[in-house]
């Protein structure tokens, strides 16, 4: 039975590993060959916006919404203006149907007032927080299935804080 025991464990710990290493692959993945899009920052408190050494994050897209009759989980199809930046069109359940030049954005709902696409905080070195208080902008990758990764803030002239 020990034999058994220890085999179980070693099989779980190799799965688990497996599953991990996919995943930062899949993340990869995505910085290099996603999409950029810049979404424009909504107005926070600035004094609760900052919390030790990271910086919750609100999307425009995300504001003005009914969620009492959006789905809980969907997309959100943006069109990208001419400098990258996404402009809301609608959110819908499925990922079809899209129209050329609209690009998918996974959200859920997880209250009554807020939609999060997975990209709403941002971390960074302590004490670097009035650098990116003037932040207008969240850049973020996607793929053509609506997967998202954080890579930065960008300023008013849209150039990446560092």
């Amino acid at each position: 039975m020990k034999k058994y025991k220890w085999l179980i464990i070693l099989l779980n710990l190799i799965l688990l590993l497996v599953y991990f290493n996919w995943s930062v692959f899949k993340k990869e993945k995505l910085l290099q060959n996603g999409q950029l899009v810049l979404l424009k920052l909504a107005p926070v408190d600035p004094r609760s916006l900052m919390q030790g050494d990271y910086m919750t994050l609100r999307y425009a897209i995300s504001e003005n919404l009914n969620i009492d009759k959006m789905p809980k989980r969907g997309y959100c199809i943006v069109k990208l203006d001419q400098k990258g930046i996404a402009q809301r069109v609608r959110f819908q359940k499925e990922p079809i149907p899209l129209k050329p030049g609209e690009h998918l954005i996974q959200y859920n709902a997880p209250d009554s007032w807020n939609i999060n696409i997975g990209a709403e905080s941002y971390f960074f070195e302590e004490g670097q927080a009035e650098k990116y208080e003037k932040a207008e902008y969240g850049g973020i990758k996607i793929d053509q299935n609506g997967n998202s990764i954080l890579i930065g803030l960008y300023n008013k002239n849209l150039k990446p804080i560092n």
